[in-house]
């Protein structure tokens, strides 16, 4: 058994949280807010969504994709067409604070306050999950400061947008997994998963791969395997095992023994009451889109019909629209460095950008991880029933990670031209597993020392400490502060 040194968890766990708050608070303070050229560092779309919330704030109710005030010049809908959850709690916010004050710069400190508080949540369920998924306290900390200080990642809960929520519903989804493998259906696991789902569904298109991988996850769940008296348990499903097999040893069994069996009963109790809840939440929007868009009840053909009426044709200029394939345009313009470098860190609007050696370093550390997770073997047993189901959830979790990626290239392709790698954060999670899981496979290693194993993960922990202050500190904030609050 290896000794692992540790360390005191809660002082590292006020740490995490508290360099989260800083470095967001001073984001959020002091980038601008509306169009400031040449340098243009202010967040993307910002003022385009924030007539949402501010919406909401003056009149006290949910706009609807018809509202004038709110349509965006030159392309001719809003943003009322997509979902808005996260407008709205920010609007009402906004809405309180305006009680007490009518300062515009207060109100918008109010909306973006929201996705700090977010961010904060979901910095939370990670430190939750990753002592879920992973034994050693040093590999907790490196998933978690993977994701939560990836500077793109920390930057998009500082500003107005619904990327913050997705990114927290995809956390929520993320756990309730967990520990419906590890512990099955429980109320915690039940909450989770459904408010993850409908915090996801009334977010962010882009993150609706993990409704979809709720789906298909649960409905496998309740595939069992009976164990016959005196195998030491009568009945044990994979829902019971820990992801961590080489771990818990003692609960390994004879893949030849017991046959399996599907648990119809509990599947129609549970996904009743998960149905409910989540109709409950989510259907009031829906409908509502029904009567207000004859039926379209996405929003998104009426959002067309907009464009065509009220916006400029040069808007909708596209690859697609011009004849270009799709291997074109992902040969031009650099497409997949663009996306990798503003995944990483790309601040303003996609006009902020650290040295290149940040990006080289961070593609090198990631590509290292996910090799090593698919290329080391631990040679570990497990039954043949539990091992389906590992599988099937592995092939989720990479299914959820490659999503966002396809549908960027596909909006880029057919929407817009941005290869903007923000789009591809609700994965974030997914993949940073598989990046923490090949380090950890990596300590595993007998050949490789001790010493240097602990010391390893402390430089990669203050290697991603250090690209995100690096970024936020001597990059984008000399920008801001030569900008000067722009409202």
């Amino acid at each position: 058994m290896r000794k692992e040194l540790k360390f005191s968890e809660k002082p590292l766990f006020l740490f995490y949280i508290s360099i989260f708050l800083i470095v967001a608070g001073t984001l959020a303070f002091f980038q601008p807010h509306f169009d400031s050229p040449p340098l243009y560092g202010n967040p993307p779309d910002e003022h385009a969504k924030y007539l949402i919330p501010r919406y909401i704030c003056e009149y006290g109710v949910i706009p609807t994709g018809f509202e004038e005030e709110i349509r965006l010049e030159g392309y001719g809908f809003s943003y009322a067409f997509y979902n808005v959850l996260p407008y709205i709690i920010q609007g009402y916010f906004m809405r309180l604070v305006n009680f007490f004050t009518t300062s515009e710069l207060a109100l918008l400190y109010a909306g973006r306050f929201i996705n700090i508080l977010s961010g904060t949540l979901m910095a939370i369920i990670v430190y939750k999950l990753a002592n879920r998924l992973f034994y050693e306290q040093r590999m907790r900390w490196l998933f978690c400061f993977l994701i939560m200080f990836l500077p793109q990642s920390l930057f998009t809960h500082t500003y107005i947008n619904t990327d913050s929520f997705a990114l927290l519903s995809s956390a929520m989804i993320c756990y309730a997994w967990v520990l419906i493998y590890q512990e099955g259906y429980n109320r915690r696991s039940i909450i989770f998963l459904s408010g993850g789902i409908i915090i996801c569904a009334l977010s962010y298109y882009n993150a609706y791969g993990f409704i979809l991988s709720s789906i298909l996850l649960f409905l496998s769940s309740f595939l069992e395997k009976e164990m016959p008296p005196g195998s030491g348990t009568s009945k044990r499903t994979a829902l019971q095992f820990s992801l961590n097999d080489s771990h818990h040893n003692n609960f390994l069994l004879n893949e030849d023994r017991g046959k399996l069996r599907y648990d119809w009963k509990n599947m129609l109790i549970k996904g009743s009451i998960i149905s409910g809840i989540v109709l409950l939440g989510i259907g009031w929007w829906f409908v509502r889109s029904f009567f207000l868009y004859d039926g379209d009840i996405i929003g998104f053909e009426t959002r067309d019909k907009m464009a065509v009426l009220y916006g400029n044709p040069n808007y909708m200029d596209t690859y697609q629209a011009k004849g270009f394939t799709i291997w074109q345009m992902l040969k031009m313009n650099d497409f997949f460095s663009m996306t990798f470098n503003s995944f990483v860190a790309g601040y303003g609007s996609l006009a902020i950008f650290a040295n290149i050696w940040l990006y080289r370093l961070y593609l090198t550390f990631l590509a290292v991880g996910i090799l090593a997770y698919f290329l080391i073997k631990k040679g570990d047993k497990v039954v043949s029933s539990f091992k389906g189901k590992i599988f099937f959830f592995h092939l989720n979790m990479i299914f959820c990670a490659i999503l966002p990626l396809i549908l960027l290239i596909y909006y880029a392709y057919s929407t817009d031209y941005q290869a903007q790698g923000r789009y591809l954060l609700p994965g974030i999670i997914p993949l940073m597993y598989y990046v923490t899981a090949g380090f950890e496979k990596i300590t595993a290693l007998k050949w490789i020392p001790e010493r240097w194993k602990g010391a390893g993960v402390i430089m990669a922990c203050l290697f991603i400490i250090s690209c995100l202050l690096w970024m936020v500190y001597r990059v984008a904030l000399p920008v801001y502060l030569e900008i000067g609050v722009v409202y």
